[in-house]
């Protein structure tokens, strides 16, 4: 891998993991183009903590009132606190889905990786639940239990390539009858500790490996790029989401989709 191939595998990452047009089907159809044989998933590791932070900076002061919510556990505050507690509950409730299939499916979910035909198939899939978004109308702009619990199923089977993670989330929450802005905020939120939790163990499994200098370059140039674009994508994202065009993006997964089952 080369720099060309680092800055272009780290754009294709931070515009697909927030756009509804799934990351993992991207980075397997962008390899298999460039012909790039990753030796080492740490690189991988970089292109995730990069779009990690780009949530972590657009949503600091919801992040940061998500921390200060803790006190509210063992001391009466103020309601905006409770608002919050509540929300960060939700979001632990979210996360377990993805976290018990991940931990007990995810050797298989690694050989899905591998097929161009899985990833452009499950492409189409999510062309076709974003299409349906139109249907949808906003009614609250909090979410409950039963919405959390769905959302999470939604982010779990999102482990599959080509199975877009905020495409699904955010379309989840938009059948629920939870407001575009709302499900969103909630869909970001919700991919911290998936990507953290994802990184962390992928780390692991490279603890062993010696990269040099010039790799690590290579590592550190793809995770900043996936960060600038990513901070962009969910920029784009939240615009869309307001205007009522999020189901644009299916006629694109739909398209790139059938044109890869076509031609690869």
């Amino acid at each position: 891998m080369d720099i060309f191939e680092s800055i272009v595998l780290g754009i294709v990452q931070g515009l697909t993991e927030f756009l509804p047009i799934s990351s993992s089907a991207h980075l397997v159809l962008t390899e298999h183009l460039l012909k790039v044989q990753l030796e080492s998933i740490r690189f991988e590791v970089f292109l995730h903590l990069g779009t990690f932070f780009s949530v972590v900076v657009i949503f600091r002061k919801e992040i940061w009132k998500l921390i200060k919510s803790l006190k509210r556990i063992f001391k009466k505050d103020d309601s905006e606190s409770e608002e919050y507690l509540k929300l960060l509950s939700l979001l632990l409730i979210g996360t377990v889905p993805a976290t018990v299939l991940g931990l007990s499916f995810g050797e298989y979910v690694e050989k899905a990786f591998s097929s161009p035909a899985v990833a452009s198939s499950m492409l189409i899939l999510t062309g076709i639940f974003l299409w349906l978004t139109q249907f949808t109308r906003s009614k609250k702009d909090k979410l409950n239990f039963g919405d959390a619990i769905l959302v999470g199923l939604a982010q779990a089977f999102a482990l599959l390539p080509g199975i877009s993670r905020a495409g699904f989330t955010i379309s989840t929450a938009l059948f629920r009858g939870v407001s575009g802005k709302k499900s969103a905020e909630f869909s970001f939120l919700l991919s911290l500790p998936a990507i953290l939790g994802a990184s962390v163990l992928k780390f692991k499994e490279t603890l062993d490996e010696n990269p040099n200098s010039g790799e690590i370059f290579l590592y550190l140039i793809g995770g900043l790029v996936a960060f600038a674009f990513g901070y962009m994508a969910i920029k784009f994202l939240l615009d869309l989401l307001r205007k009522g065009k999020f189901q644009n993006f299916a006629y694109y997964c739909l398209s790139v989709g059938i044109l890869s089952l076509i031609f690869l």
